[in-house]
């Protein structure tokens, strides 16, 4: 199967996360890249309006891998343009991939899950799932390693 992640990571976190993944859907037997949302310019953090470098295509793909970062208790706005951008999912698999910096799911990962799964069926795509990575606590390899299984599993 031909894997595309798309991905924005302002730290690197959210990209180490989408780099395990890739490495773990590759093991498998899948075609993966990972295609980096990028910014024309520099972005200082807060900053809401961003100007887009072109966006990857998602054509040649038969799932996509999304993964963004969690930005004032919601989906970067990075991510969210970008996913206003793109011109079509239409019959697109979709799975969302958000870190976040607050130990738990419910200080913006589940809100920036759902922003991207309502993002991404309003262009025509069918999201199979998501997972959230929360940065800041105990055993951060465990959980990475839990997304990435959690992922993998639905392709």
């Amino acid at each position: 199967m031909r894997i595309g992640i798309l991905v924005y990571s302002h730290t690197g976190n959210t990209l180490s996360v989408a780099t395990k993944l890739g490495e773990k859907l590759r093991a498998a037997g899948h075609s993966v890249t990972i295609e980096p949302i990028k910014l024309v310019g520099e972005r200082k953090q807060g900053v809401r309006d961003v100007e887009l470098a072109p966006l990857p295509n998602p054509g040649p793909y038969d799932v996509l891998v999304i993964g963004s970062p969690v930005e004032a208790f919601s989906l970067s706005p990075v991510a969210v343009k970008a996913l206003q951008q793109i011109a079509s999912l239409e019959k697109k698999s979709v799975l969302c991939l958000v870190t976040q910096g607050l130990p738990l799911p419910w200080l913006g990962g589940n809100r920036a899950i759902r922003q991207m799964k309502a993002l991404c069926e309003a262009k025509g795509a069918t999201v199979r799932g998501g997972a959230i990575v929360n940065w800041v606590a105990k055993s951060l390899d465990r959980r990475i390693a839990d997304a990435v299984d959690k992922l993998a599993a639905l392709v």
